[in-house]
């Protein structure tokens, strides 16, 4: 999701220790290559630096393909492409997966990559202790063989043919056993970039590792993310000079003074694999009666909401998949927008008179769009009192405690459908006829066969209402027009820095 993080995933960390720790740990380290650096925005800070301890979305936008690397790269298209892994192939009921690795590639504390890393990061990730947001993906491995130093075979419970997408995101990065524990911190990987400095509240720099197996291809030899929240400061930001690029900028109102000035600035606009919703919480009555629940989605107009939250960059969502996704089904006609036939359902479930909190994070999305939904909420005769909370709250009493009614929030992972089958899960749902279909998806390694249950699967999460479900967001980057590389479609959220480079 756009952030997610429970109250153990949150770590606390001073600019000193930061400052100290990455010093301490990097002292024979050269100076990076000479070059132009870039100074990249970003709307949320990241409370740690290890996806696979914390489930927020904007770790991956830092480390993800360039500190970290998985065995797999997603490419612009979606499509895995080879990373850590020079190919891979699997067996013909999808339960078999043999990775070939990359030979001579170190971490930066110069130990080698091999199979026995893979193993080690793939058990990890699986093991019951583990605060891994997608650990249903490793706990299908059944067993890892590592016949020798280079191959890695993963034997599956249950088929999986997206397993090398699956391998390519953020949760999946392969870590070094004796350093793991302190990747919050100063996580120790393989990719072209160390962490440099950490100035929390504002910035975070990498700088290129001159041990990285390919070093003369890192053109860009230092990038500093930049923390800025509010949009009009990212605005700022970018016209002053002072950011060289803003990925999912909250832009849209200024977009013509960017487009005005086509030597200065480019503009792209990006499809994404992301869905913003209003979770609900199925735990707090009376929500987890599904009459109240497909009222409060029929009480939302996703089209005036798509305008408020987003200034019209989006594209209405009736389940939790988006429509350039395979396999999607077109739910929107589920739940569609009746204040009437809400106010009925909520007669029906003895609800009315509801009075419900409505927890804001501060990403602009949700603070605007948030307040046009409980005036929504409120002519079905739902009060919805918003309380405005910093991620920190959010993360931990959200996500974490599951201490709300209802929330917005973007979940930006392209393959998070499995979170209906986890009880677990800060929304709640429960729902066996929903996870006997899931296990019957999984089990089957026919493409049809899954097909026809994926879009049942997707019917069923609207049919239940498991959360209103809003809009696709369509991301917007303002970049100087000079730096190239940067993706003109979404399918997760990274930057690649290997891919840029100044004209």
């Amino acid at each position: 999701m756009d952030t997610s993080l429970d109250r153990r995933r949150f770590h606390r960390l001073s600019i000193g220790a930061v400052g100290a720790s990455l010093g301490a740990a990097l002292p024979a380290l050269a100076q990076a290559p000479g070059g132009r650096p870039l100074v990249l925005g970003m709307t949320l800070e990241p409370p740690g630096l290890d996806p696979t301890a914390g489930a927020a979305a904007a770790i991956g936008e830092i480390v993800l393909y360039n500190v970290l690397e998985p065995l797999t790269k997603v490419a612009e298209d979606g499509s895995a492409r080879p990373l850590l892994a020079l190919r891979w192939s699997a067996s013909a009921d999808q339960k078999t997966w043999t990775f070939t690795l990359r030979s001579g590639v170190r971490f930066h504390n110069g130990a080698p990559f091999d199979a026995t890393a893979v193993k080690f990061s793939f058990e990890r990730a699986a093991a019951p202790n583990s605060l891994n947001k997608d650990r249903r993906v490793f706990e299908n491995i059944a067993a890892i063989a590592t016949p020798d130093p280079l191959t890695a075979v993963l034997t599956l419970r249950h088929p999986e043919p997206d397993l090398p997408a699956l391998l390519a995101q953020a949760t999946a990065v392969i870590v070094e056993p004796g350093s793991a524990a302190g990747n919050a911190q100063n996580p120790v990987g393989t990719g072209p970039y160390h962490v440099a400095q950490w100035q929390r509240g504002a910035s975070l720099t990498v700088a290129a590792w001159p041990g990285f197996r390919d070093a003369a291809s890192i053109r860009i030899p230092r990038v500093q993310f930049r923390f800025i929240g509010e949009p009009a400061a990212q605005v700022a930001a970018l016209l002053a000079g002072d950011v060289d690029a803003f990925p999912r900028v909250a832009a849209a109102r200024a977009l013509s003074q960017f487009k005005a000035q086509p030597r200065r600035f480019q503009v792209i606009t990006a499809s994404s694999r992301a869905k913003t919703i209003l979770a609900i919480n199925h735990q707090r009555p009376p929500l987890g009666d599904v009459r109240v629940r497909r009222a409060i989605a029929m009480a939302i107009d996703r089209k005036a909401v798509i305008q408020a939250s987003a200034d019209g960059y989006g594209v209405p969502i009736g389940s939790f998949v988006t429509p350039d996704a395979p396999g999607y089904v077109d739910c929107t006609a589920i739940n569609a927008y009746d204040p009437a036939a809400a106010k009925a359902l909520l007669a029906q479930a003895k609800a009315t008179g509801l009075s419900l909190s409505l927890k804001l994070p501060p990403v602009p999305y949700a603070r605007q769009g948030g307040e046009l939904i409980a005036a929504q909420l409120a002519a079905v005769g739902i009060t919805a009192r918003i309380e405005q909370i910093e991620w920190a709250q959010w993360l931990s009493s959200v996500y974490g405690s599951k201490a709300y009614d209802l929330t917005v929030i973007a979940h930006v992972e392209p393959y998070d459908f499995g979170n209906f089958a986890r009880a677990d899960y800060y929304w709640g749902y429960r729902s066996p006829a929903f996870n006997a279909l899931y296990e019957r998806m999984q089990g089957s390694a026919d493409p049809a066969e899954r097909a026809r249950l994926f879009g049942q699967a997707q019917r069923q999460v609207a049919e239940d209402a498991v959360a209103a479900f809003l809009y696709q967001p369509q991301w917007i980057t303002v970049a100087r027009a000079g730096l190239k590389g940067l993706w003109s479609r979404t399918p997760l959220f990274a930057n690649d820095l290997s891919a840029l480079s100044w004209a």
